[in-house]
């Protein structure tokens, strides 16, 4: 956690800390908790694509929409398959728990791809790297995250 909050004081961006109860650290059960519109938390998802060595990525979507892993991602990563990354890589990764992953301070060998729409909203709360943190930050801070990129019809609309 202190690696996240190093890395956006190293990127000079505003950011406000929210603390969460782990329990509510899932988006659903956060946003419900703390009073967060859907609309403004976004997810930081791993996904593995099933090639030998396998590769990943991870994506950065509203909660109110689905990252488009069979399609766009999958596209993009150039291969054949691609599933959500487990739990256990998740942590394996990034050394965070899933609830807890943010863009911030990811190993530099992993991209960073965000989807179009999160660029659109005011701000957007992201995981602080551990479930018992929350980061409000204006969607442009992911832009400059070294190695970030903003992707068109990376997730699609949810429902």
């Amino acid at each position: 956690m202190d690696s996240v909050l190093t890395e956006l004081d190293g990127l000079g961006v505003a950011y406000e800390t929210i603390d969460c109860d782990p329990d509510f650290a899932d988006t659903a059960a956060f946003c419900e908790r703390y009073g967060v519109a859907l609309r403004d938390s976004a997810n930081t998802i791993i996904v593995a694509g099933k090639s030998d060595p396998r590769v990943y990525v991870a994506c950065v979507v509203l909660a109110t929409t689905r990252l488009d892993v069979n399609g766009a991602v999958r596209r993009r990563l150039g291969v054949k398959r691609a599933s959500f990354a487990s739990a256990d890589e998740t942590v394996e990764l990034t050394g965070m728990m899933i609830g807890g992953v943010t863009p911030f301070a990811l190993p530099a060998e992993l991209p960073l791809w965000v989807d179009e729409r999160v660029m659109a909203r005011p701000s957007v709360v992201v995981g602080g790297g551990s479930r018992s943190l929350k980061l409000r930050v204006a969607p442009a801070a992911l832009a400059t995250i070294p190695g970030a990129e903003v992707v068109s019809d990376l997730a699609t609309s949810a429902g």
